[in-house]
Parts: structure tokens; sequence; C-alpha cells
């Protein structure tokens, strides 16, 4: 494993006890409203700040970009960045439903180069390095080997903040729902995408996503030979808010769906939750 990826794991893992300490005392749990249905509690604040600590002690001179401190930790000029979401999936977590994930990647001038999504509540560790393949607790991991939408399993996110397109939405969902075998929304993106990856989907998409919801699973899936970019095949998934991710037939026929609607996300692009 790569010695970034090593210290990747280790901040993942405090993080991981964190959480996992937590689930355990929801009732005491303090929770606040950023916006709308857009939840942060103290155990996010508390993993991101264990994190940042781990990742800034072994790489002081890099930069951090975390979803609930932006970027007012390391350095703002760094040409390494860590993208890092503390506890994607916060609404699952309040509710003791246990899908949610850990997702800590680093970039080179704006390319992900590592990346790391630990799902504590199955002690299921994702990791990735470009180049080097992905793995799940050690084994490699592929995409799926399904060549038909009508075969697959899909992946997304239903919208949940004022102002989404919802109308849209239900078009998607309609056509995706007519055309393949079901259509799941487990509410973590990077757990999406870990999934993918894994072969346990056969495609995923979603909008509103921010560079931490996609940045380490967006690794994860191209390394295990499954490709991943906009709603019109682009590779501007990291700011631009619109994800598809999918083995590369399947994804080839999830862009002929989803492509008229990728002018369509207006500017509600917001974290999940």
């Amino acid at each position: 494993m790569h010695p970034v990826i090593n210290v990747a794991v280790r901040a993942a893992r405090e993080a991981g006890k964190i959480i996992n300490r937590a689930s355990l005392d929801l009732d005491l749990l303090r929770v606040s409203e950023k916006s709308a249905n857009d939840f942060v509690t103290e155990v996010d604040r508390a993993s991101e700040q264990a994190i940042i600590e781990v990742l800034l002690k072994a790489f002081p001179q890099h930069g951090v970009l975390g979803e609930e401190t932006g970027t007012s930790h390391g350095r703002a000029d760094a040409e390494f960045r860590w993208i890092i979401d503390p506890l994607d999936g916060t609404t699952n977590f309040i509710h003791g439903l246990p899908v949610y994930a850990v997702s800590i990647a680093l970039a080179h001038h704006g390319v992900i180069q590592h990346g790391v999504v630990y799902d504590p509540s199955r002690d299921e560790l994702f990791t990735a390095s470009r180049g080097a393949g992905a793995f799940l607790n050690n084994r490699r991991l592929r995409v799926s080997k399904r060549t038909r939408l009508e075969d697959g399993l899909i992946g997304t996110g239903f919208p949940f903040r004022r102002g989404d397109d919802f109308d849209a939405y239900l078009e998607m969902f309609r056509k995706f729902s007519q055309r393949c075998v079901g259509l799941r929304r487990p509410g973590a993106a990077a757990l999406d995408l870990a999934y993918v990856a894994a072969g346990r989907y056969d495609g995923f998409f979603e909008l509103g996503l921010k560079p931490w919801d996609v940045a380490a699973g967006s690794l994860l899936v191209t390394e295990a030979g499954g490709m991943v970019g906009d709603f019109t095949g682009e590779p501007n998934f990291l700011e631009g808010g619109e994800l598809i991710a999918a083995n590369p037939r399947i994804y080839a026929q999830m862009v002929s769906l989803l492509r008229p609607y990728a002018a369509a996300r207006g500017d509600a692009a917001a974290p999940t939750v």
C-alpha cells in the first residue's frame, strides 16, 4: 500500500472510532441545520478535526478542503490538497441507519491521486491510488461485467433541498425505473461510488454533489475499471455537481439517458447529507 494511503487510512480509522462511539448514544447527539434538510453534528466536526490532525502532522505542507471547515486548515496555496468528508450520510447517522462513511482523497493540482472510503459500521475499507488499482480490505476490486442497463442495479440520490428541480429528477427516475432492474437510494454518495467500484451497483447518478462527496469514490471507480463523468460524459464532475459512474458499457447507456438534463441542473448544487 502506498505510504500516503497508509496515512489516509489511519485518519479514516480515527474518524471511524469517533463515529462508532457516538452511534451508541444517538440520544445525546447535538444536531444543527446548515440549511434546509442539510444537517451537521458534533460528530462531523470532531471527525473532521481528527482527520485533519493526522493528515497535517504527516504532511504539514499540504492544503485541506473539508466539508465542515472549508479551506481554513493547511496551506491555501499547496499543490497537494486533501478533500475530506468526515461523515457522508449524516442524516442516516442521526436516525441510526448504518449507511454512512468517511471519505478522504488527495489531489495534486486538482487531479485525484489517492482515495479512501471507510464504512465504520461494517469495517469496510475501500482504497485506491492512481494507476495501482482499487481495493476493499486489500482485495482487488473490479466493476461489474453487465452490459445492458436492463439488467443493471443503479444507485442514485434524490433531491432534498428547496430549489432543486424535482420535476426533472422525477423524469430521470421514471426513465431509469422503466429501464433497469432496480433503483436504490441509500443516502451516502461516497459509499454509492465505492459500491460501483465493487460491482455491487452497475451504475450511479446524482445531481448537486460537492467535491468532498465524490473525490475519493470517483478514483475507486476508475481504478476498478469504471468510468466517471458528468451528464454529458465529460470529466467535469468534481466541480460541476452532476455525476455518472458505471462500468463502461452501462456508462454509455446512462449518458444517453441523462444528457438531456445536463443543462437543467441550475446552481443549486450543495453537499449530500
